[in-house]
């Protein structure tokens, strides 16, 4: 498999196994402990790797979510605690996450040290988010839990490629969500408020921005070589189906 092809199999696998222990209840909970929201722990958990930065800074970076709908989680999660302990608490949920899910799953030893290959050699030029979190140690050293955080990163790594393609492709961050697989329910999940644009003209233009996305992505696939890129696709499937995982098909959040 070329990089290309590595980056485009893999990445809705990525973007889904990336963003499973989100959906654990027991990382739901630490939201609660930390006396912050679902949503700001969301907000903050993603962009808290930049430290305290502005909300409109942290809207320039998520990219796809309604600035004023980051302002609200940011903001608030802010008025608790510092944005980078709660990055550390999300970190940390998705390593304690892979470890009970992961650990002793076959060949996870395999797909921990493919995956931090790939996430080490990750161009990061633009992707300030992506450089942000791949500074961050990781808590948890057991194979699930290094294969978790890996997981979460490359899943930062397709978003912030999606972002530049979906800008180059002359498209708002908004028209991208539209144009996507769940139009105005993903638009409304993202925060942003009706009436919206119409869809139509922009599909071809979110297509080649798909197609662009695994191409700025190719590269951390590259280092793998033909032979561990397949590997890769082929434990990224067996993890997603052992899991009974639903993927998706584009980074819009």
């Amino acid at each position: 498999m070329t990089p290309e092809q590595v980056a485009a199999v893999s990445k809705p696998l990525v973007l889904d196994l990336g963003e499973a222990y989100t959906r654990c209840p027991v990382t739901l909970r630490r939201a609660r402990l930390l006396g912050i929201s679902g949503w700001a722990f969301y907000v903050s958990g993603r962009a808290g790797a930049l430290g305290d930065v502005r909300a409109e800074t942290v809207a320039a970076a998520l990219g796809f979510l309604a600035p004023e709908a980051v302002a609200d989680g940011w903001d608030g999660a802010a008025r608790t605690v510092r944005p980078f302990e709660v990055a550390a608490a999300s970190l940390a949920e998705c390593c304690r996450w892979g470890a009970e899910q992961l650990d002793g799953a076959p060949r996870i030893d395999r797909l921990a040290v493919l995956l931090e290959r790939a996430v080490a050699a990750a161009d990061a030029s633009g992707m300030p988010l992506f450089a942000a979190w791949r500074a961050m140690p990781v808590p948890g050293r057991s194979a699930g839990a290094r294969a978790a955080a890996a997981l979460r990163l490359l899943r930062e790594h397709y978003t912030g490629a999606y972002l530049l393609a979906v800008r180059a492709a002359g498209m708002t961050p908004l028209e991208a969500v539209l144009a996507g697989p769940d139009g105005e329910t993903g638009a409304m999940a993202c925060g942003w408020p009706p009436p919206y644009p119409a869809v139509g003209p922009l599909v071809r233009r979110r297509l080649w921005a798909e197609a662009v996305t695994d191409r700025l992505a190719a590269p951390a696939f590259a280092a793998l070589g033909p032979v561990d890129g397949a590997d890769l696709v082929e434990l990224l499937t067996a993890t997603q189906a052992r899991l009974g995982a639903v993927g998706r098909s584009h980074p819009a959040v």
